[in-house]
């Protein structure tokens, strides 16, 4: 049953398009999001000393053999809301099953925020992400967020938990399929009008 509302969920953001509208709902799932992350020890850190982030109250992601994946979030340069984004992924192999789960992406410095609003960001192949259980400990470290470049050059080494200037962070909500790779995500950027 979880399983069948998981997959009629993707159906459906994916049928609602990129444009993010932002409401008092959305506004407080993100700002219960971004304080379910801060209390996690690993993730605080990244608070007080990133540029900028991203953060994705609800991604679905679901797969038989070919897989897809869509949320919608916003964008804060320091603390200031600066646009709103959408993230969609497809996935080709050997996959069965649906999850949900939160995302925050932090950006190291204006560079990284800068890629990232271009309009259309993507994370390279192997880009993944350090997933962070319920009670907000780590639950599987991985190699870091990959991110195609588009011309910038970066040494690929991580710096104090960045990778190419951005850090992913995952928290399942649910699913049968759960896993903290991140490549191939897609992001479309929408400043905030002021």
């Amino acid at each position: 049953m979880r399983l069948q509302r998981a997959m009629t969920a993707i159906a459906l953001w994916a049928a609602a398009g990129a444009a993010f509208v932002p409401s008092a709902q959305a506004s407080d799932e993100h700002v219960a999001t971004v304080n379910m992350f801060a209390r996690s020890p690993v993730v605080r850190p990244f608070f007080e000393h990133a540029y900028g982030y991203a953060v994705f109250p609800t991604i679905g992601k679901g797969g038989i053999g070919i897989g897809a994946a869509h949320g919608k979030g916003q964008v804060y340069r320091g603390s200031k809301l600066s646009g709103y984004t959408t993230m969609t992924q497809l996935t080709i192999g050997l996959q069965l099953g649906g999850q949900v789960y939160s995302q925050i992406i932090f950006f190291q410095d204006k560079r990284a925020y800068d890629e990232f609003t271009s309009g259309n960001f993507e994370f390279g192949a192997q880009a993944s992400a350090v997933a962070i259980t319920a009670g907000a400990q780590v639950q599987a470290g991985t190699t870091g967020a990959g991110a195609s470049t588009s011309g910038v050059k970066g040494s690929g080494d991580q710096a104090g938990g960045y990778y190419k200037g951005m850090a992913v962070f995952t928290h399942a909500k649910g699913g049968l399929m759960y896993e903290a790779s991140i490549g191939g995500q897609k992001f479309t950027y929408q400043p905030a009008s002021n």
